[in-house]
């Protein structure tokens, strides 16, 4: 069986969008697997066993919003190797750019919480609050609300947009 010049493009084209992909997962993957491991050491010091319910609570939702940003964000790896060599790398791109762009929602409210709980910690009140907002709005205009508006000022439709990544 021979393979088109076509059809080889397409395949070279998937190749180095998923390569892009899983190169720039490794990236968010080494950040949110070292503030997973400081939110896990936090709750087994001294000052954490003092530590009101609000604390409390924002630590448990902050990790487990790390532990979805790691699970989301490690996903696509899991995804190519058991589809490897399936005909599949298509099917893979899509959904680990979902996985993907969904980690990072979970790694900007992870980032946020952490934010908010050091600065509940360190200086309280209303203070930690707007930190925190500050910090939400932050990465919402920084990894969402900047790239989607630059996406919706292109012309290029939605199946060029590969070919010139």
């Amino acid at each position: 069986m021979r393979v088109s010049e076509a059809e080889l493009s397409d395949q070279r084209r998937l190749a180095r969008n998923l390569n892009e992909l899983l190169q720039e997962l490794r990236v968010a993957q080494a950040g949110v697997q070292i503030l997973f491991g400081f939110l896990l050491s936090i709750a087994f010091t001294e000052r954490y066993a003092t530590a009101d319910l609000y604390v409390r609570s924002t630590h448990m939702i902050t990790v487990l919003f790390a532990a979805g940003a790691v699970a989301l964000l490690t996903a696509p790896a899991a995804w190519h190797r058991i589809l490897f060599r399936r005909g599949r790398r298509e099917d893979i791109i899509e959904v680990a750019n979902r996985f993907a762009v969904i980690g990072l929602g979970c790694l900007a409210v992870a980032m946020t919480g952490t934010i908010l709980l050091l600065a509940e910690v360190i200086v309280g009140g209303w203070v930690s609050i707007v930190m925190g907002v500050l910090a939400a709005a932050f990465f919402g205009t920084l990894w969402f609300l900047l790239p989607w508006r630059e996406r919706g000022n292109d012309n290029i439709e939605a199946e060029d947009e590969d070919d010139l990544d």
